[in-house]
C-alpha cells in the first residue's frame, strides 16, 4: 500500500465565512481529504498579529469557522480539524526556526512590506516563520495556496532545508499545491472581504442573498436593459460561472447584446446560487444546535495533530542533540 502525503491547510478564525472562502479554499480542500493524510488547522496564534488586545472575541469566530468547515464537507473522520493552540508543538518548532532565520530577510517578504505601517510586532514580522513551523510539524509534503502565499511557502522550504543541512535529514520540504480556483469578487467589486462589507455569507437565507444580489456592482456602461454589456468585468458574471451551468453560453451572449438586463441576470443568478447552497446552509444550521459536537471534533483533531506533532519534534530534537535525558 502507498502511502499517502500530507497536506497541512490553515484559516485564521475571522467567524462564519463567505461565497470567497468557500470557493477559493473549502471547495479544495474537501476533495483533497480523500487522497491525501490532511490536517486542517485554526491558526489562532497568528490572528493575535491583530487581534491581541482582545483574544475573547476568538472562542466565538473559532466556532462558528468550524461549522462552516464542517457544513461545507470537510469530514473529521477523513482529516484532523484542530486549533493551532491547543497543539503546543508549533511554539516549539517556530522557537528553533526563529534561529535559523535572518530579520532582514522577513522584513523583504511582500507581506510584511504590504503592512507594516499598520502592524509593527515581533510577532507581526515573525508570522511567516510560525507559518513555516506550521508546515513541518506534521511534515507536510504539499500546501494548498494561492499565489499570494507563494512566498511563505518558499520560506518554509528554505528553513526546512536549512534545518536539514545542519542538523541531517529530518524535516520533509514542503512544496505550494497551486490549484484552480475561481475568482469570487463582492458587491463593489473588489475581492471578496468581510472588512469590507461586500461578502456573501454561507449562512445567509436566500432572502439575504437576493437582497445583496441586488445591490451588487455590473457593468458601469450597461445602465438598462438593451445596452449591451461586458460579462468579462461583472462580478455577477463570475459568479454565473461558478453556480449557473453553461453561464458561457446561457448568460454571456445576451448580455453582450443587451438582450439580458442586469435586474433578470441577477434574478437568474438567484435561482441557481440559492440551490447550490442550499444543503450547506441546512447542515450549518443544524450543527450550530450541536455545540458539543463541535468542540469534541476540535478535541479529538488537536489529539490526531499532536500525536503527529510530538513524533515530529521527537525526531527534531533528536536530531538537534537536545534530548539531554536519553542516552
Amino acid at each position: 500500500m502507498v502511502k499517502r502525503e500530507t497536506i497541512l491547510s490553515g484559516m485564521q478564525p475571522t467567524g462564519a465565512l463567505h461565497l470567497g472562502n468557500l470557493e477559493g479554499a473549502l471547495r479544495n480542500w474537501v476533495n483533497l481529504q480523500d487522497t491525501y493524510d490532511m490536517f486542517c488547522c485554526i491558526v489562532d496564534w497568528h490572528a493575535l498579529t491583530a487581534d491581541f488586545e482582545d483574544p475573547s472575541i476568538l472562542k466565538d469566530r473559532i466556532f462558528q469557522m468550524t461549522i462552516d468547515w464542517l457544513a461545507a464537507g470537510l469530514d473529521p473522520d477523513k482529516c484532523a480539524i484542530f486549533i493551532q493552540s491547543e497543539v503546543k508543538e508549533h511554539a516549539e518548532l517556530h522557537l528553533l526556526f526563529s534561529m535559523l532565520i535572518t530579520v532582514p530577510t522577513l522584513t523583504r517578504l511582500p507581506t510584511y512590506q504590504e503592512k507594516q505601517e499598520q502592524l509593527d510586532s515581533y510577532g507581526f514580522l515573525g508570522y511567516p516563520v510560525l507559518q513555516a513551523a506550521d508546515i513541518c510539524l506534521y511534515g507536510a509534503h504539499k500546501v494548498p495556496v494561492g499565489k499570494d502565499q507563494e512566498k511563505h511557502i518558499w520560506l518554509a522550504n528554505d528553513l526546512a532545508k536549512r534545518f536539514n543541512n545542519y542538523y541531517g535529514e529530518t524535516l520533509v520540504e514542503p512544496e505550494a499545491m497551486f490549484t484552480r480556483i475561481p475568482l469570487i469578487l463582492g458587491a463593489d467589486n473588489r475581492k471578496m472581504s468581510k472588512s469590507y462589507g461586500n461578502h456573501i455569507p454561507i449562512e445567509a437565507t436566500e432572502d439575504e442573498t437576493n437582497q445583496i444580489l441586488r445591490k451588487y456592482y455590473t457593468d458601469p456602461q450597461k445602465v438598462r436593459k438593451g445596452d449591451p454589456g461586458r460579462p468579462e468585468i461583472c462580478p455577477i458574471f463570475l459568479l454565473h460561472k461558478v453556480y449557473t451551468p453553461g453561464a458561457e453560453e446561457e448568460i454571456a451572449p445576451p448580455c453582450t447584446t443587451g438582450e439580458l438586463g442586469c435586474v433578470d441576470c441577477k434574478k437568474r443568478l438567484s435561482a441557481t446560487l440559492n440551490p447550490a447552497m442550499a444543503p450547506i446552509r441546512e447542515r450549518r444550521a443544524e450543527l450550530e444546535q450541536k455545540p458539543d459536537h463541535i468542540w469534541d471534533v476540535l478535541a479529538d483533531g488537536a489529539a490526531r495533530a499532536g500525536k503527529r506533532a510530538g513524533e515530529v519534534m521527537e525526531r527534531v530534537r533528536s536530531a538537534m542533540k537536545m534530548n539531554y535525558r536519553k542516552n
